[in-house]
């Protein structure tokens, strides 16, 4: 799989794309907050009833949720936060600290930091994972949960993995026998030269329009390898391993009783509808959207649709 999984890469060679400038990203008033002998960077905006956002990777910042959630702050309070190791946040002594279970207590931790009772948790991607495990050990402690572009299990993780280097293979044939010599050579993802190897417009796995790459703003691209790597194993772009490799919520996801919302794009390339509509019979109860005109990140795509349909979960619950 592109090694990112919800990052939007768009730093790639200039022989590809020509990438547009961005302004820089305008971020609500932020604080840091000690989580687990962690300094963990929090970030704040709106008012109203909680609702935090949980980012993918594994390894990404909060910021590829900027602007866009700040719709939501129209009536919701929006928290953002980068989880232990990325973006602001303190980094581990060994990468072995990084783990799904982490992930998971920190959050549980952080709510009972910032004070909150209960609250609406959101999230993308690989957050999605990390929304499912903690909804499924601390039910008590969710309003609401919101699965955007995400995975059920690392079964799922792998299948997208093989798609997305069908996609890689098929659409870019000369990059894809340089990437196989490379790994001829003994690399794996997660070596430097590999990960070189593996650039590709973002455009190609992430969006129904690939031109909608160019609406993202460099400053979201804010990811630790580490995390990543660690996470999904060594060789993760091509066999999914790590605390990933060993989730399966499939079973469980049928006993969730606070009001769930799972949203897909028809043209994800990395949560691939094949599998991801499979949501509908392992988590019968919840709410499903198939966004038609979106890729791996309908808040962009079809940012209007998007909120409206968030908002009307949020104050109904369907």
């Amino acid at each position: 799989m592109l090694k990112h999984l919800c990052c939007l890469l768009l730093l790639i060679s200039a022989n590809l794309i020509a990438q547009p400038q961005h302004p820089p990203i305008k971020h609500p008033e932020g604080n840091y907050v000690l989580i687990n002998g962690a300094k963990l960077w929090v970030e704040s905006e709106g008012a109203g009833a909680p609702i935090l956002l949980i980012p993918g990777g594994p390894g990404d910042s909060h910021t590829y949720f900027h602007p866009w959630f700040s719709e939501l702050a129209k009536h919701f309070r929006v928290i953002y936060f980068d989880a232990f190791g990325r973006g602001r946040s303190d980094r581990a002594k060994d990468a072995s600290e990084y783990t799904f279970q982490r992930d998971v207590e920190d959050v549980e931790s952080l709510r009972k930091e910032l004070k909150i009772d209960r609250w609406t948790v959101l999230g993308h991607s690989y957050g999605g994972m990390v929304a499912q495990g903690y909804a499924l050990k601390y039910p008590m402690s969710l309003e609401k949960l919101i699965l955007s572009n995400s995975f059920y299990s690392g079964e799922m993780w792998q299948a997208n993995n093989d798609n997305c280097n069908a996609e890689f293979r098929n659409q870019f044939p000369e990059l894809w026998e340089t990437l196989l010599a490379v790994r001829a050579e003994g690399n794996n993802s997660s070596s430097p030269e590999h990960q070189r190897a593996y650039a590709l417009p973002s455009g190609l796995l992430y969006f129904y329009d690939a031109s909608n790459a160019s609406r993202v703003s460099r400053d979201s691209l804010i990811i630790n390898t580490d995390v990543y790597y660690q996470l999904v194993g060594a060789d993760g772009d091509f066999i999914i391993g790590g605390d990933v490799a060993k989730l399966d919520f499939r079973k469980d996801l049928k006993n969730l009783k606070m009001p769930m919302l799972i949203i897909e794009g028809r043209y994800d390339r990395v949560a691939v509808p094949r599998f991801s509509i499979l949501f509908k019979k392992y988590a019968p109860q919840a709410s499903f959207v198939m966004f038609e005109k979106s890729g791996h990140n309908p808040y962009i795509e079809e940012s209007e649709k998007y909120f409206s349909i968030l908002n009307d979960f949020l104050v109904l619950g369907k």
